[in-house]
């Protein structure tokens, strides 16, 4: 029984740890398949249906106050080890199991209430991940209804964005 516990615990943390570390170079992983569906999703688990709201990003308040949420108010996240107003994302591999990106619904990314500058970058797939400020936007595995904020702090790389795009740590 000790050891049926001390194996679920690991693997509790390794899907909480989510990926990549402060300093990290090289591309993140998480250690494997958390079995989340991104809110919105195509067969490869990407957002990618537009959001229920016709907006990509809207303003929802949570236990952290005021934070920028997907359409259908799924807490979105940045990733430290992302490069701000860079091209690419850090998040790979493994990685994107438990951080899925939010996926533009179309051209251009909309957004209700939220007032930082929105933009976008193409994923390894050719889809277009919507950024905030810079930068990209994920979904955290571990949230499950709308206004969950399980993906903050995790591993001190993982952050929602206030309204204005930015970084609320703590």
């Amino acid at each position: 029984m000790r050891k049926e516990l001390a194996i679920g615990g690991i693997a509790l943390v390794l899907l909480l740890s989510g990926c990549g570390s402060p300093g990290a170079s090289g591309p993140a992983s998480d250690g494997g398949d958390s079995g989340y569906s991104a809110p919105s999703s195509d067969p490869s688990g990407e957002a990618s249906e537009p959001a229920a709201s016709g907006a990509d990003l809207m303003v929802a308040e949570t236990s952290l106050g005021e934070v920028v949420v997907d359409g259908k108010g799924m807490t979105l996240y940045m990733f430290d080890n992302d490069t701000q107003g860079g091209d690419t994302s850090a998040c790979t591999g493994a990685c994107l199991q438990n951080w899925p990106p939010l996926i533009a619904s179309g051209d251009e990314p909309k957004a209700d209430g939220v007032t930082g500058e929105l933009g976008t970058i193409e994923t390894a797939d050719g889809k277009m991940q919507v950024t905030l400020n810079g930068w990209p936007l994920y979904y955290f595995a571990g949230d499950s209804a709308a206004g969950d904020v399980k993906g903050q702090g995790v591993k001190d790389v993982w952050w929602v964005l206030s309204p204005a795009g930015e970084r609320m740590a703590g």
